[in-house]
């Protein structure tokens, strides 16, 4: 029997090729989208599962609350002392682990020179906690003594070339000798960290470094990824409800002023590892992270582009069910039970759901490089490998069968014989109304999308052309210069035509704003909390200059350091927090921040340094408590022409000054480009299956509007023979498929509307989405549609009304 309904399948696709055509090519292409997007997710929800003990690990995060209570500021690092007390008060806590990022550090071993940016002190049980392979050295005992690393091996060969790396030496900031104990397999893709070199947390009670001392006793230092390991299936609630007395016993003071004790500024709490990736969105993370809104967000889209596709093929089989009528009728006659026709109508629909995975496979192999070089996704066909994987895309040729066949099936198998034999059998209202609601939804899915990605190329555009309150072309971050030969570089630098300006800061624009110390106003004779937070950089007299920052009222920091060391300028936003009534009324009013009290000498507009997803913060800026000191980044404005002749200038002067740091550099209109990638990211992709679902329900259309056109062929021919014209024909013959897309944009548009908003929110400076934007995605889906019919429909209108009522 099933061979017969094989036979039976084969043959009907060969009979109907133009039919068999759409339904395999709609299909193919919706189940390859699937596929691609299924890697995607796949590769997102793998993050850190590599790691032996995932599900029992938790990061240690904390948060900080201003005086009112609110949260102002999420941290996943903690400060030193925390880790070890934990494990001391906690005895369920079976190992805890601490990573502390080194940032851009220079490393020399010989003649060669570099600097590497992803480097990190480790604790020594760092190999308990993320497995992954040591290819030399023993990982319970390399990270044990001090000034001991350990380094990938690309590193290694980076280094050493073919040497054994094991007991080298490599100077570290022209100043320790570390020893090589070990090398290991770089981190795979899906971590949340990619150390390259790892080096031993003991090296961290040296005080040249940073001092036992300071493990031990500074709570302000929140640079420590702190990592637990419980028991299989222990109850995390159990510790986190006793993290506030923990926080009273061994802290030895609030997180702002005024708080009563610890807890009332200041929180920790647990966060899973494998939670990390999709679900955290602190303001320090070890490395961006991904969003489980994405997930959804394209899980959503594969499910309707197969849904388009299954539609088509419910569409296309049920209008030329009374082809196949007599074949039903002469099959029930010759005693084929009910459920015996609708298995072989499911088994061809599930045959052609066969045959549409075979290509979509060669076509996601053929395609991935194509999706990865256009979203810059580094994704691999080999994460559907997996046996739970593979069993479900072997199922889903099955799923979308019997999804897509079953009310063709069901439908076809209720015809009544001796009508179908007849040859009196009319298909019922009820059919065509369910075929209409079909391309209903096929076309609102595809409208949905259409505006979604209008939207999320207008907030791109948005961002990219929106004033920042300061020029960030041509201006070159780097290095900071030491303070003792800063001077003598800048004044050897300004001697090009071509730098028009540099300054020193401890943050660069396009970084997050995340330091504040507690800020207190003086009024009349006392001093008035201030219930805000306002972050601060150190920035020296260059700053506000090189990067065009206007002022509002007041001054710039002077060149003279002694003159301004404990005065501050402040941004229009922390002059409102501070409550004072404009940007000259600051002018000259005595503040304390961190303890330094001084005079408020100018007030800057507001300028966006951190990215659009984040309001304007109240800003503080000052000059260091030392001159010199804590400038850690330069910012080097150029006029623009001449650039790699100028970054020539720029490199000279730089190995004159700091012969024994490599010159790196980046253009800041880069930095601030990177902020955004994720939404670059969505606009291609959304591009991409936008025109994919347009196409497949166009096909659909195509192949729908072809068979309905084909079954009026006498009609046509009896209305040209009455005189109508070729215009009012293809009218007639485009309304109503027309009419059912304009429906469709009445139910898409609002739906659109509401879902783009909801993502605008993630943006605190965004667009408004226009009224124009959802017209034109409804009028672009009744053009694309009135194309995709009309060619059908002028090819019928045109046709010699003789041959269509020769036999009448």
């Amino acid at each position: 029997m099933i061979k017969n309904y094989l036979r039976s399948a084969l043959r009907n696709i060969n009979r109907h090729k133009f039919i068999s055509f759409i339904n395999i090519s709609g299909l193919t292409i919706g189940l390859t989208c699937c596929l691609l997007i299924l890697i995607y997710i796949m590769n997102e929800v793998s993050y850190d599962r590599f790691n032996t003990h995932a599900k029992n690990i938790y990061r240690v995060t904390r948060s900080f609350n201003s005086v009112d209570g609110v949260v102002n500021l999420r941290l996943g690092a903690v400060a030193p002392p925390f880790g070890p007390l934990l494990k001391n008060e906690f005895p369920d806590i079976q190992k805890i682990t601490r990573i502390l990022s080194s940032g851009g550090v220079t490393l020399r071993y010989k003649n060669k020179l570099f600097n590497e940016k992803e480097t990190c002190f480790a604790d020594e049980n760092f190999f308990d906690f993320f497995t992954v392979k040591t290819v030399k050295g023993d990982p319970e005992t390399a990270l044990n003594e001090p000034f001991s690393v350990m380094m990938t091996e690309e590193l290694a060969r980076k280094y050493f070339g073919d040497e054994d790396p094991v007991n080298k030496e490599i100077k570290f900031e022209d100043q320790f000798n570390f020893k090589v104990t070990g090398v290991y397999r770089a981190f795979p893709a899906n971590s949340q960290l990619h150390p390259q070199m790892l080096m031993s947390f003991s090296t961290l009670n040296d005080d040249a470094v940073y001092g036992k001392k300071g493990l031990e006793t500074n709570w302000s230092n929140n640079s420590f990824y702190t990592y637990l390991l419980f028991p299989p299936n222990y109850n995390i609630a159990h510790v986190e409800s006793q993290l506030p007395a923990f926080l009273n016993k061994y802290m030895p003071g609030g997180g702002d002023a005024g708080s009563s004790k610890p807890s009332d500024g200041t929180k920790l709490s647990l966060q899973p590892l494998l939670d990390i990736h999709l679900h955290s969105h602190l303001d320090s993370e070890i490395e961006d992270n991904g969003d489980i809104k994405r997930v959804y967000i394209f899980s959503s889209i594969a499910l309707f582009i197969l849904l388009i596709a299954c539609i088509n093929y419910m569409n296309l089989s049920t209008a030329r069910s009374l082809l196949r009528a007599r074949e039903t009728g002469i099959r029930k006659v010759v005693g084929a039970q009910r459920k015996e026709i609708i298995l072989q109508f499911l088994g061809e629909s599930v045959l052609i759901a066969c045959l549409s995975l075979v290509l979509a496979v060669l076509l996601t192999v053929l395609l991935l490089p194509v999706i990865n070089k256009v979203s810059d996704l580094g994704l691999s066909v080999h994460t559907l490998l997996q046996p739970e994987i593979v069993l479900a895309i072997a199922a889903l040729p099955f799923i979308t069968g019997i999804l897509s066949g079953i009310y063709p099936a069901v439908f076809m198998s209720s015809f009544n014989p001796s009508k179908v034999l007849k040859g009196v059998l009319k298909v019922s209202s009820s059919g065509i109304s369910f075929r209409k609601v079909l391309v209903v939804i096929q076309f609102s899915i595809s409208i949905i999308l259409i505006v979604a990605t209008t939207v999320v190329f207008q907030q791109l555009q948005y961002i990219q052309k929106k004033s920042l309150g300061f020029n960030k072309e041509h201006i070159i971050t780097m290095g900071g210069v030491p303070a003792d030969t800063f001077e003598e570089f800048r004044t050897a630098l300004l001697k090009d035509p071509s730098v028009k300006d540099l300054g020193r800061s401890s943050r660069v624009p396009s970084g997050r704003l995340l330091d504040d110390q507690g800020v207190q106003a003086f009024e009349g004779n006392g001093v008035r909390p201030v219930n805000a937070t306002i972050k601060y950089i150190n920035t020296d007299d260059g700053f506000i200059s090189t990067y065009g920052i206007k002022m509002a009222a007041g001054r710039n920091f002077g060149r003279d350091f002694g003159m301004d060391s404990n005065n501050y300028v402040l941004n229009t936003a922390a002059v409102k927090v501070l409550g004072w009534k404009s940007p000259d009324n600051a002018i000259g009013r005595n503040i304390t921040y961190g303890g330094v009290t001084g005079k408020v000498i100018g007030v800057v507009n507001d300028f966006h340094f951190e990215s659009l997803h984040q309001n304007i913060v109240p800003l503080l800026m000052r000059m260091p408590p030392f001159a010199g000191s804590n400038y850690s980044r330069l910012s080097i404005k150029i006029d623009g022409h001449h650039v790699k002749r100028t970054l020539s200038v720029i490199e000279q002067t730089w190995k004159k000054y700091q012969p024994e740091k490599p010159f790196e550099y980046t253009f800041l209109d880069e930095r601030f480009q990177k902020l955004y990638h994720t939404e670059q990211q969505q606009a291609s992709l959304f591009t991409i299956f936008s025109c994919i679902a347009i196409f497949i329900a166009c096909l659909g259309l195509f192949g729908l509007s072809a068979f309905t056109i084909s079954q009026r062929v006498k009609e046509i021919g009896v209305r040209k023979v009455l005189g109508a014209s070729v215009q009012q024909i293809v009218t007639g013959l485009s309304g109503g498929f027309l009419k059912l897309v304009i429906i469709a944009a009445v139910i898409a548009l609002p739906i659109a509307w509401y879902a783009m908003n909801k993502w605008l929110l993630d943006f605190a400076f965004r667009i408004h989405i226009q009224w124009w934007v959802l017209a034109m995605a409804g009028i672009v889906a009744v053009i694309i549609a009135f194309l995709t019919i009309s060619y059908q429909a002028v090819k019928a209108a045109l046709a010699n009304p003789v041959k269509s009522l020769r036999s009448e």
